[in-house]
């Protein structure tokens, strides 16, 4: 069975990254901390997202052009938008929820190393 399609798949991810990095730099962080998490995350250089917010891809094919998923995203665990991460079933949505976890922690101020569950 496949999971229902949400508004937020079909969202531009150049649309998203530019609200990230707007959220960490009104905390006083950067674009870089952003990139380095998404990174971590997707397995994206900085040239391939760039290459993806040049491209116009939405939220789906981002995900879906990932040159690696980090298996350690699934140690990533807590509320965002009031659920809990790890709880979410439909895996493009917790992919999607696991990303918006990593950039509040970088608008929070927390240790790069935490973040990257290293």
């Amino acid at each position: 069975m496949s999971e229902p399609h949400h508004r937020i798949f079909s969202t531009s991810f150049a649309s998203i990254h530019a609200l990230y990095v707007a959220k960490v730099e009104r905390k006083g962080h950067s674009r870089e901390e952003v990139d380095e998490v998404i990174g971590w995350l997707t397995g994206y250089d900085r040239g391939g997202i760039q290459s993806v917010i040049d491209d116009g891809a939405d939220l789906q094919a981002f995900f879906a052009g990932a040159p690696a998923f980090n298996p350690d995203a699934v140690l990533i665990t807590g509320l965002i938008c009031g659920i809990r991460v790890e709880e979410i079933e439909g895996p493009l949505m917790q992919r999607i929820r696991y990303l918006d976890k990593l950039v509040d922690e970088v608008a929070r101020g927390k240790k790069m190393a935490s973040i990257l569950r290293s």
